[in-house]
């Protein structure tokens, strides 16, 4: 392993000043702002736009876009920090965060000419205007290199015709960053990256999903239908769309894997403090081997994701290759999500199968993280591919 010797190298664990600065008003927030609506919009599959105008006014929508786009300027310690703690409270309003600012925002802020930088970072970055990032389809989720979404240039146009799936942000977004065939199935150079404008004849939301978990944060189709798009919306050139979005999808995973680690740090802390208030037999169950060894693996895993993590944010940060660190953070901090959580339930017992408690969300929202910008068992692919290439 090279942990020590390469990726940390004289790198310092604790925490910075900005670190410690945005994770208190981060903190704050979520207990302020989320907490008391968190089974409200739940329940209600009710996304809250509008919150996401508060986190922009507080530079949250835009963690690590540079100042001069109006962004926070930030790097991605501090972003994986604001992840996690709103992620704590409420996994849903921590997916939205995320989409907005590593996919959509990360993706032009990454390709986009200084013109378009400049033409919509600004308005993403105070949430102003909404984010989504659409390369999933119906019969082409791991598979996008075989996307059926095509885009046709017509004069200073490209018609685009198709639809995507389970899209972040679908139905409200402002403005989506789209992956488009302009190609032939099957090449990696066949595909593009068109951003589309709300209000653009043709584009139109389509069926709103009905999720077991994360259902605060909207998923909804795209569709779209003889759409014309300008040309001078292309990001990159033509044919650059498929490897755009690998690049982008490196550091969405570090987002995942933030995500992840937030939503077990708060099934924990939760299974943590009613261990200590149930008693039965005269004690706190927290007394019994058969719960504290649970506690015992849960923190000890939920430390092990958090450095994966940070080894991925600090070479993401240097500008390194981060494909294999970014793979492994989100493969194992969502597993670990998931475990956490479930052990949560256990330790809650009755009460952590009802919704008057927090484990059985917690529960619930684990599991989109092994599925969301690539599966577990894709982020194995990823990760054996790296390996063996020595």
């Amino acid at each position: 392993m090279t942990l020590t010797t390469e990726t940390f190298t004289g790198y310092d664990f604790s925490a910075s000043e900005n670190q410690q600065m945005v994770q208190q008003m981060a903190k704050d927030f979520a207990e302020k702002h989320i907490k008391p609506h968190v089974m409200e919009w739940d329940e209600a599959q009710h996304f809250p736009r509008e919150l996401f105008s508060q986190l922009g006014e507080l530079g949250m929508m835009s963690v690590v876009v540079p100042e001069q786009y109006g962004g926070s300027g930030f790097s991605y310690f501090e972003y994986v920090t604001v992840i996690q703690e709103i992620a704590r409270v409420c996994g849903s309003i921590g997916l939205s965060l995320a989409a907005h600012n590593s996919l959509c925002t990360g993706h032009i802020l990454a390709f986009g000419s200084e013109e378009q930088k400049m033409k919509w970072l600004p308005k993403l970055a105070t949430a102003e205007w909404l984010g989504a990032w659409g390369l999933t389809e119906a019969n082409t989720g791991s598979d996008a290199m075989r996307m059926g979404t095509t885009a046709v240039l017509d004069g200073d146009h490209y018609i685009v015709n198709g639809a995507k799936n389970w899209i972040t942000h679908g139905k409200s977004c402002d403005v989506a960053v789209v992956m488009v065939r302009t190609g032939e199935k099957g090449e990696s150079k066949g595909i593009s990256t068109l951003v589309v404008e709300k209000g653009t004849p043709g584009f139109m939301a389509g069926k709103k999903e009905n999720k077991l978990g994360m259902r605060a944060s909207e998923t909804a189709e795209m569709i779209f239908d003889n759409c014309r798009i300008p040309k001078e919306n292309l990001l990159g050139n033509e044919g650059e769309g498929f490897k755009q979005a690998m690049k982008v999808l490196d550091g969405g995973r570090i987002s995942i894997a933030a995500l992840s680690l937030g939503i077990a740090k708060g099934a924990y802390e939760a299974a943590l403090a009613y261990s200590k208030e149930r008693h039965q037999f005269g004690q706190s169950i927290s007394n019994f081997q058969g719960i504290s060894f649970k506690l015992a693996d849960m923190a000890t895993e939920i430390e092990a994701a958090e450095l994966l993590l940070m080894q991925a944010a600090y070479l993401k940060n240097e500008h390194k290759p981060v494909t294999k660190q970014a793979a492994m953070a989100k493969y194992y901090a969502s597993e670990v999500a998931v475990r956490t959580a479930t052990e949560a339930v256990q330790i809650f017992g009755g009460y952590g199968y009802t919704k008057d408690f927090p484990a059985e969300k917690y529960y619930r929202d684990a599991k989109l993280c092994t599925i969301g910008e690539g599966t577990s068992e894709i982020q194995k692919i990823v990760i054996a591919r790296e390996v063996l290439r020595g």
